[in-house]
């Protein structure tokens, strides 16, 4: 046992070397050597240590992922593409923080990983997924070699960072692989969330740190303490970090990592910026998608020039009229672009767009690519005609404005679009109802208005090809289960347009019923906060469409129920405190917490800040009940928290 425990010290203080400080110090074979007589020394005792590196090889596939809660909540970016922007970032924080000061550090095009680790040990790896919850997967992270099984802090810690995967390493990678890789991106997500750790192991993927998310003692005062305790660790982070006192000095680290990163191994695409005083950070908080503490500063998308082949005109469910253009395949942001969009017939004119003319391109991320306008016109560039019938359906199209429209309802494309919103996660959320789904119900079902989705039987689903019982009854299961939906879900499903997800909620919020929004005239939708005038119009007249309350009235009449929001006590007993959460509840679930919280009138917090007036605090609650013992703020237990709850219910 004693030389199992020098091997495995020796291995993994090489493995850091290698992996975290690029900065070998034995030869593969010496490595090799040790490895071998370690593996076999395991073998022959039947013990392996938690931290021996012959854990870390690619284990046999897993059924599924398990969705795991993270302990503080993980945050995505705002952005600024514009120096205009950043000015108005910087000019938020010097209103409420005296002379900031900022780090510089390049943003990595990868995908965001969260790590835990319990009494100085690796417990598990998750992804970001929706920032509250994440996907398990811990037996594909144990392949990547750039982490620590153990650390020297002994407290629960969460630690962030990128999973990447070097451009050199995906490029040996091709030369044998029989499905090339294109995107680095793509390359590392699905090596990360593939249910086969053998392949993730396979790809080489690695991950750089940048932040330590939650601790439950201690805490860090600068995003430069972040680094230095990440280092101290034994975690990888890239070595570029700018402190910068000035707007000023901010923009030329920028300007600095704008050239550098042509010379990197790792796909980059911006700077991230962050106010370097965590203590200044809980002046600011957070808004509900974002720290307003940091930014990411985006570098121009990649452009390109390729030749239009040929336009083709595609129907959405409003029935709008947009341009493709298929064009000669060209490589652009790591993957093969072969169609781009045009927003509408006067957006083509406008821009010059041509028939085998060539057109400047932008992509940006994974949004399929724009059309900025001709470059150059060949003699055999034709101009592209405006269609006067519908390309579905041959009904003659109506203009209004610079957009074409078909006006019939029950045209294919139109009704798969509309029955697309209504089933989509958002909406109805019917799993399961894909777009060919839908199409094949248009045409073997007859399908023509939602409503008839709760209307359809077995009998009816084993017409359609491919629909044995058991996905039969999955989506028929799907499709009863909509029938109880949040009223705001339910607005959002009917695609009134301009009733996004904020507009939804906000009319749940204030009309409590469809009946009640039905009644609503154009003065006083526009008191709320996300309706404007154009969304105000929309709503009314929708709601005069003898088509529309018919179709409203079917709805209803097969069943779906609107769920209204809870009603929110204005005079409750949490109204006008801002309430954090912190710690295990062990009766409820933090999101019940929230809701109860939010019902009787109180305004839930990520993070404990100066505005903070009540701490709610469970089993192993860490930083936050330190921050707010030092603030002097009041602090709940659960128990005290769910007799107050109980005595304002009943």
């Amino acid at each position: 046992m004693d030389r199992m425990r020098e091997l495995i010290d020796i291995l993994n203080k090489w493995a850091y070397e290698y992996y975290v400080l690029d900065n070998p110090s034995v030869s593969d074979r010496e490595y090799d050597k040790l490895y071998d007589e370690l593996k076999a020394l395991e073998a022959q005792t039947g013990r392996v240590e938690f931290d021996s590196p012959t854990k870390r090889v690619g284990g046999e596939p897993v059924k599924g992922f398990e969705r795991h809660r993270h302990i503080e909540r993980l945050y995505s970016l705002d952005k600024a593409v514009t120096y205009d922007e950043l000015d108005a970032f910087f000019t938020r924080i010097s209103k409420i923080c005296e002379n900031p000061e900022y780090t510089v550090e390049y943003k990595f095009d990868g995908l965001t990983m969260c790590l835990t680790y319990e009494n100085g040990k690796f417990v598990r790896a998750t992804t970001r997924g929706n920032g509250v919850d994440g996907e398990d997967v811990t037996a594909q992270c144990l392949t990547i070699k750039s982490f620590p099984l153990t650390v020297e802090y002994m407290g629960v810690m969460e630690v962030q960072g990128e999973a990447v995967i070097r451009l050199s390493v995906l490029e040996e990678y091709n030369k044998t692989a029989k499905e090339q890789l294109k995107n680095a991106r793509n390359a590392v997500a699905g090596a990360i969330r593939n249910l086969d750790p053998k392949i993730t192991a396979e790809r080489k993927p690695e991950i750089l740190f940048y932040n330590v998310n939650y601790m439950s003692e201690g805490e860090l005062s600068t995003q430069e303490a972040h680094f230095k305790f990440l280092k101290e660790q034994g975690f990888k982070v890239f070595p570029f970090g700018k402190l910068c006192k000035t707007p000023e000095e901010v923009k030329t680290a920028i300007e600095l990592i704008e050239v550098e990163r042509k010379n990197l191994d790792v796909l980059t695409d911006g700077a991230v910026i962050k106010l370097n005083s965590t203590k200044e950070r809980e002046k600011l908080g957070y808004t509900d998608k974002f720290p307003r503490w940091a930014t990411a500063y985006k570098f121009e998308a990649e452009e390109s020039v390729t030749i239009v082949e040929e336009v083709i005109w595609q129907v959405g469910r409003t029935g709008k009229l947009t341009p493709l253009a298929l064009v000669t395949p060209v490589e652009l942001a790591g993957a093969t672009v072969r169609k781009a969009t045009l927003n509408n017939y006067g957006d083509l004119t406008r821009k010059g767009v041509k028939v085998g003319s060539k057109v400047l391109i932008r992509r940006s991320n994974e949004v399929i690519p724009e059309i900025l306008g001709a470059v150059e016109h060949s003699e055999g560039s034709t101009d592209i005609e405006k269609p006067s019938f519908c390309p579905f359906c041959d009904n003659a199209v109506i203009e209004s404005g610079a957009n074409i429209f078909c006006p019939n309802k029950y045209c294919r494309p139109r009704v798969i679009g509309k029955v697309q919103h209504f089933a989509s996660k958002d909406a109805m959320d019917i799993e399961g109802l894909s777009e060919m789904t839908a199409g094949q119900m248009y045409d073997g079902l007859g399908l023509r208005e939602c409503s008839q989705l709760f209307a359809y039987n077995a009998e009816d689903f084993a017409k359609l090809e491919g629909f044995k019982q058991r996905k039969t009854a999955n989506i028929m299961g799907a499709i009863e289960k909509s029938k109880n939906v949040p009223l705001e879900k339910f607005l959002h499903a009917l695609g009134i347009d301009g009733v996004g997800k904020v507009a939804a909620k906000d009319l749940a919020k204030t009309y409590k019923s469809v009946s009640a929004l039905k009644n609503a005239n154009k003065e006083e939708l526009l008191e709320l906060e996300n309706i404007g005038e154009v969304t105000a119009e929309t709503i009314v007249k929708w709601f005069e469409d003898e088509s529309n309350i018919k179709e409203l009235a079917a709805l209803l009449a097969a069943g779906v129920s609107p769920e209204a929001p809870e009603k929110i006590q204005n005079n409750g007993v949490f109204a006008g405190h801002f309430v954090v959460l912190t710690g295990t509840l062990e009766n409820l679930k933090r999101s019940e917490a929230q809701k109860l919280i939010e019902n009787l009138g109180g305004e839930c917090q990520s993070s404990v800040t100066a505005k903070t007036t009540l701490v709610i605090a469970g089993e192993s609650a860490g930083s936050k009940l330190d921050k707010a013992k030092k603030l002097g703020i009041k602090i709940m237990d659960e128990a005290e928290f769910l007799n107050i709850v109980h005595t304002n219910n009943t």
